[in-house]
């Protein structure tokens, strides 16, 4: 049980450290709003639990040892994310309402790409292959199943942080929306924040 809280706590102070999975359901409110941020972070939040499974099962010492295979998550990730900030602004630019783009990226298009992000999270796979390992009890046995608990301790603290940043960026984003000019704009600071996020991640983390 001391584990478990001295894991959360720690959970707790990487995932309120802004980071890509904050910053991406930030840039998702902006752009297209509740509905789709909220889908975003479960989609997100998906994601980081296969990171979870994978780890618990071996996959994650080969991402922490490896610095090819860690270079090659981070800069898929990184492309995505460029890629869903320049359609976030091609968005902003056309002609449809923005319920109308909102409804377009929600359901499982929007989960989809939550789910895409999460998996590519440098942050979270380092989190999870370097970190999660030192909080498991090797004497009580049962090690996968210590750490497939303590991941879902993690992911379940991460979304309902990352689902409180989105409910506040989607509020900022109703106050803006009373103009369609400024809506716009918000729209395409979203998606300029994905895109610079995107950059960020590619630039930014383990090199060696």
């Amino acid at each position: 049980m001391s584990q478990a809280l001295t894991f959360g706590l720690a959970s707790l102070v990487i995932i309120v450290i802004p980071g890509p999975s904050v910053l991406f359901v930030v840039g998702r409110a902006l752009a297209y709003g509740r509905r789709t941020a909220l889908v975003s972070v479960v989609g997100n939040e998906a994601g980081a639990l296969v990171v979870v499974v994978a780890v618990a099962f071996g996959v994650g010492a080969v991402v922490e040892r490896s610095v090819l295979v860690f270079t090659a998550i981070k800069l898929c990730g990184a492309a995505y994310l460029v890629f869903l900030g320049v359609r976030a602004l091609l968005r902003g630019r056309g002609h449809a309402g923005p319920q109308e783009a909102a409804a377009e990226r929600g359901g499982w298009r929007a989960a989809a790409d939550g789910f895409l992000v999460g998996v590519a999270n440098p942050k979270t796979v380092v989190f999870f292959a370097a970190v999660l390992p030192q909080f498991v009890d090797r004497g009580r046995g049962g090690v996968p199943a210590q750490m497939l608990v303590l991941g879902l301790i993690f992911v379940i603290i991460a979304l309902v942080c990352d689902s409180t940043w989105s409910l506040a960026a989607s509020g900022a984003r109703d106050w803006f929306g009373r103009s369609p000019r400024r809506l716009r704009l918000v729209g395409g600071a979203g998606g300029l924040a994905m895109i610079g996020l995107g950059i960020g991640v590619a630039v930014t983390g383990r090199k060696t």
